[in-house]
This record gives C-alpha cells, structure tokens and sequence, in this order.
C-alpha cells in the first residue's frame, strides 16, 4: 500500500515477448483507455521486467497468485526494481494462448477492466511466462 492507499490486484491476463509484442499490448491498451476517456500510458521496461519475473516465479514454483513465492506483493517488487510509485496495479492471467485474447478476457473482467482503466497510473509492462502465465503491471512512480 502506497500512500494514497492505491494498491489494487486483480486475477486477469496479459503479456507479450518482444518490441512487436510490447508495441501491440500498448496500442491494445490506450486504444481501450482513449474509448473510456483515458489518458495514454507509457511503456516501461522496468514494469516489463517485473511482471516478467513475477510470471517466471509463478510457472517455476507452480502457483498463480499476485504473492510471490516470497509472500511479496506488487508493491514490494515494483519497490526492488527501483521504482518509486505512488500508484500500482497488477493483473494476472493462465492459459491464454495469445495477447488479444488475455486483453479481451481482461477487458471483461470487472477488477481487470477497473486496473486498466486506473486514472493514477501512467506506465505500464506486461509478459508472458511459460504455460501462459501473464502479468500486466501498471504504475505510476512518485
């Protein structure tokens, strides 16, 4: 929890490998959040490398949960990145075999929808890890 009490996690889908994948996840995105009203996000590759390594995590150790194998949430592993935020959000997804479908599962998703469309997040990173493990980490720093 941040100060502004802005924490917020939420089981969904999303990621993709490559500039390609990372280009077609953002246009995914702020196309989705110009529709709502919302301002663009930028790419980060330092929220890239967290929900990377959170989906890694979870295929290695077996689990799907926004805890880490270390019990870390979001906002601890944002923080060890180096990343000062003052708002962060992650959604989580199994089994989607491509972008746009771990995207429209979120899009459906009340709490995913809710995390992408946050008004206090400006940056965003999504991976995929093996056996389709996705993360979408979005923030804002401070």
């Amino acid at each position: 929890m941040n100060r502004r009490g802005l924490l917020v996690g939420a089981l969904c889908c999303v990621a993709v490998p490559g500039h390609a994948g990372q280009e077609a996840a953002l246009d995914w995105v702020n196309r989705f959040r110009r529709r709502n009203g919302r301002r663009a996000l930028r790419w980060s590759p330092v929220l890239a490398a967290v929900a990377q390594g959170h989906a890694d995590d979870m295929a290695r150790a077996g689990f799907f949960s926004h805890s880490g194998s270390d019990g870390s949430d979001i906002g601890v592993r944002v923080k060890r990145a180096g990343y000062r935020w003052c708002a962060v959000a992650e959604n989580i997804a199994r089994g989607h075999r491509s972008l746009d479908e771990v995207l429209e599962g979120w899009r459906a998703s009340r709490g995913h929808r809710r995390n992408m469309l946050n008004r206090h997040v400006t940056e965003l990173g999504v991976a995929r890890g093996p056996g389709d493990t996705w993360v979408m980490v979005l923030a804002s720093g401070c």
